[in-house]
């Protein structure tokens, strides 16, 4: 703007209402405009115009429209500024409005108000007369003296910034350029000042007082810059390097930050960061990528969104535990005894961990293991993993991976993607910080799939001996070396496992536990963990092993014993109400006073009922029932066998093994079998081998029809029922029951209340052998039956079956269902029938 140009604004003029920002005359300031009347202003006056005239709006500041649509206008501050709008961009978010870049021309003076709506309009009054101010282009007297001082401290101000930074370089060149008169408008709207101190500047309309007003800003200023030249920690070569200039510079409408730079902080950062890269031990490969990476970094400014991932990714890079590992214990013998104390049986897993253990010590440079833990729940997987660790001197760190069903959990994302992260198995090892942790995937077998790919695919790489050397996440991009990482996963079942991912993994199955295993690992284990839990101590509470026992056999079934513990738990939760009880009557007995006697002989039987419990407090059957109520498991099998055509079956669950009965019934029809209880494909197909198996030997068995014919099926329909009717049944094992429950059931012969059986069958009468053979005789042993056929060829798998276990079981292996049919009937089959008094329950 020159002094003797003589600007000229119209007489009329629209006004534009702000509340935030003040517009100087020779500033530039962006806008941001909701109200009404001035998006109409903006519509009506700055869209529509075609010419320059149609962009010159006044500026009223520290006016705000009304929010609600009204008549009155609030009351108008009296000196705006006249400016040309020099941009208009519309956005409708978060709500419609519009931003407009403003360059602000003189004051102006409103005279009256021509009109409200849509858009204020006024008369307004020029107030910059600058020529009137100089002669000759100098300024004399008191305002030249003034004029000169704040020229100086404006020299003094730019002299302290960074030259090299060109809109500094640019700064100082206006300062020559522009004329004195302008400088305290273009200078107040630079520095850092309050709206309130720029309203004051705007108000001055003497340039004698403007610049008195502005002056104390400027020298405001420079004394911050002094003090903060004082305390920075300025490196030799730095010496003549001085404040820089914040982001965004100093142009007209932008304020510029005189707080202390960081460029010195951040040149320190990059040079650590640079450091630690080096040191890291990375392989050379990935070395390369994080130079090429800091390099791109030095030469990113900080307002890059990509300079934040850049620098994420090297920060997690130099966080990785390239070569950073524990050294493994070695000690057999210790380990052995540690892991004999934190658990009880579990032979077959001890062992494998002992067998790792003995290779390191004959090869020090050994791959770790991938190890697979199958079992029901409850049966400590987790938890052995945990002491497997400890047992190493390894970190330990867990992986839950039930429901997942995306990829790049384990991948990781792509860095192109925003919000893109590691997988869980480098966000694992950053975690840990070393590189030859204990992984335990658990739940590996729950695995989901979705659109996102499949986790179960993406662990295949993962879990490869072969090929974990040299994984590649794909948020790293570059290989990392897994080889050295003892990976344990766990799951209920291998049948929801990919036959690819369970090939690359040594599966250990974990059994469920016998009664007595139970009782040994409810006092070695849980009973003191809930003691300790509930804060009692084994000299107020003792559960006798009987309790315990009868806690196992009628309160729970399960193959685990995580339904031992909260009965435990309850236990002492109700002791502890009696502890706390009796602790609060010998508090308030201490506290009573002596002449309180006669009070309390009067409630003498009040307190003997709410005397202290003597101390240890022994649970026994009656308290049992008091705490945990009736019993839930009753010995129903012999009950269940008192008519013929039913049969006890043994099944194989994720959650341990379990017994089924078998139930069959006839009744006059034609010929149709019906079978309930939510069957699966093969066992529908084994009902139907069983009854094509019985009415082709129906006359060697002597089975016949309600009317005596030999043909079981002639006028006879027959319905097969298997209980639990909401639980889906599948599996062939249920073949060589189904056949024992017919076989009675056409023969009118009761099956042995002490017997269970597992087996398929065939067309032409063989068993064939079945898995979960372990489980299967655990049931049967849980519920009392004495003796179980197996299939002959399943011989093998009773060594597995405790001793003194196998020592209670009468075991019956048969290879033919005329052996199954034998050992399932009293004196043999076919025999004479026998009447139902005649027939004894085992039990």
């Amino acid at each position: 703007m020159s002094s003797s140009g003589g600007i000229q604004i119209p007489s009329r003029l629209p006004l534009l209402l702000t509340h935030e920002g003040v517009l100087l005359p020779g500033s530039t300031t962006r806008f941001s405009v909701d109200s009404a009347r001035n998006m109409q202003l903006v519509k009506s006056r700055l869209l529509k115009g075609t010419s320059l005239k149609s962009t010159m709006i006044g500026v009223i500041p520290n006016t705000k429209d009304p929010e609600h649509d009204s008549d009155e206008l609030p009351s108008l501050h009296s000196i705006g500024t006249a400016g040309l709008a020099v941009q208009v961009v519309g956005s409708n978010w978060p709500k419609p409005h519009y931003t407009l870049l403003i360059t602000g021309l003189c004051r102006f003076r409103v005279s009256h108000l021509l009109r409200e709506r849509p858009f204020p309009v006024a008369m307004v009054e020029q107030l910059d007369r600058l020529e009137q101010y100089t002669e000759g282009g100098q300024l004399d007297g008191e305002l030249g003296e003034l004029s000169q001082r704040f020229y100086q401290a404006a020299v003094q101000l730019v002299g302290m910034l960074d030259m090299s930074v060109p809109v500094v370089a640019k700064l100082r060149r206006l300062l020559d350029s522009l004329p004195r008169e302008t400088l305290p408008d273009v200078l107040a709207s630079m520095i850092r000042t309050s709206n309130i101190e720029k309203l004051q500047v705007l108000d001055a309309v003497d340039l004698e007082e403007r610049f008195k007003k502005t002056l104390p800003m400027l020298t405001r200023q420079i004394e911050g810059l002094k003090l903060l030249q004082k305390t920075r920690k300025l490196r030799p070569d730095d010496d003549k390097r001085v404040l820089a200039m914040r982001k965004g510079g100093v142009f007209p409408g932008r304020q510029f930050s005189l707080e202390e730079d960081a460029e010195d902080e951040d040149g320190d950062d990059m040079a650590m960061l640079e450091r630690k890269v080096k040191e890291a031990g990375m392989p050379e490969p990935a070395l390369r990528v994080c130079l090429k990476e800091l390099k791109r970094l030095k030469k990113m400014p900080q307002s890059m969104p990509e300079y934040a991932l850049t620098r994420n990714y090297l920060e997690l890079m130099v966080e990785l535990p390239w070569s950073k590992s524990t050294t493994d214990c070695l000690d057999i013998r210790a380990a052995r005894v540690l892991l004999d104390n934190d658990h009880y049986a579990l032979e077959k897993l001890k062992r494998r961990v002992l067998e790792y253990l003995a290779v390191r010590q004959l090869k020090s440079a050994l791959k770790g293991p991938i190890l697979c833990f199958v079992g029901p729940p409850g049966v400590g997987k987790t938890s052995v993993g945990r002491s497997i660790a400890r047992t190493l001197g390894r970190e330990f760190h867990r992986i839950a991976l039930g429901g997942v069903c995306d990829q790049s959990d384990i991948r990781g994302h792509r860095r192109t993607y925003v919000g893109s992260m590691p997988g869980r198995i480098i966000n694992g090892l950053k975690t840990v910080g070393v590189n030859n942790p204990v992984f335990l995937l658990d739940e590996v077998d729950k695995l989901g799939k979705s659109l996102q790919g499949d986790p179960a695919a993406a662990l295949l790489e993962v879990l490869d001996p072969e090929q974990n050397h040299s994984f590649t996440d794909h948020y790293l991009n570059v290989a990392f070396d897994l080889s050295q990482v003892l990976f344990i996963a766990t799951a209920n079942t291998t049948a929801t496992i990919p036959p690819a991912l369970l090939d690359r993994m040594e599966v250990l199955q974990v059994p469920g536990y016998t009664q007595e295993e139970k009782v040994e690992i409810a006092h070695r284990h849980l009973i003191p963990h809930q003691l300790e839990q509930h804060g009692l101590t084994p000299q107020q509470l003792q559960i006798p092993q009987d309790t315990t026992q009868e806690i196992i056999s009628k309160y729970t079934r399960e193959a685990g014993v995580r339904s031992l513990e909260r009965k435990i738990g309850a236990i002492c939760r109700a002791v502890a109400v009696k502890v706390a009880e009796g602790h609060k009557l010998s508090r308030t007995d201490s506290s009573s006073e002596p002449g309180a006697d006669q009070e309390q002989e009067g409630k003498a039987e009040d307190s003997d009922m709410t005397a202290p419990p003597e101390m240890p407090i022994v649970i026994d059957q009656v308290a049992l029932k008091d705490i945990l109520g009736p019993q839930i498991f009753e010995m129903e099998v012999s009950e269940r066998l008192t008519l013929p055509g039913v049969a006890i079956g043994l099944a194989w669950t994720p959650l341990g093994g379990e017994i089924m009965f078998v139930e069959a019934s006839r009744m006059e029809g034609e010929g149709q079998l019906t079978l309930t209880g939510q069957l699966g494909d093969v066992m529908k197909e084994s009902a139907h081998l069983a009854i094509t198996w019985l009415r082709s030997n129906a006359k060697t068995y002597q089975l016949t029809n309600i009317a005596g014919c030999a043909d079981p099926l002639e006028g006879n329909d027959i319905h097969l029922h298997f209980p639990a009717g909401a639980v889906t049944k599948d599996g062939p094992s249920a073949g060589v029951t189904i056949v024992t429950c017919l076989a009675s059931l056409f023969s009118g012969r009761l099956v042995r209340s002490d017997v269970a059986m597992t087996g398929e069958i065939t067309l032409r009468g063989l068993v064939l052998p079945v898995g979960g053979i372990k489980d299967k005789v655990l049931a049967a042993h849980r519920a009392g039956l004495k003796r179980v056929i197996l299939p002959k060829r399943n011989e093998k798998d009773l060594e597995e079956i405790p001793s003194h276990i196998r020592a209670e079981l009468d075991f019956v292996t048969a290879s033919t269902l005329d052996e199954v049919l034998n050992a399932a009937f009293d004196g043999g089959f076919p025999a004479a029938t026998i009447t139902h008094s005649q027939i004894a329950s085992k039990l």
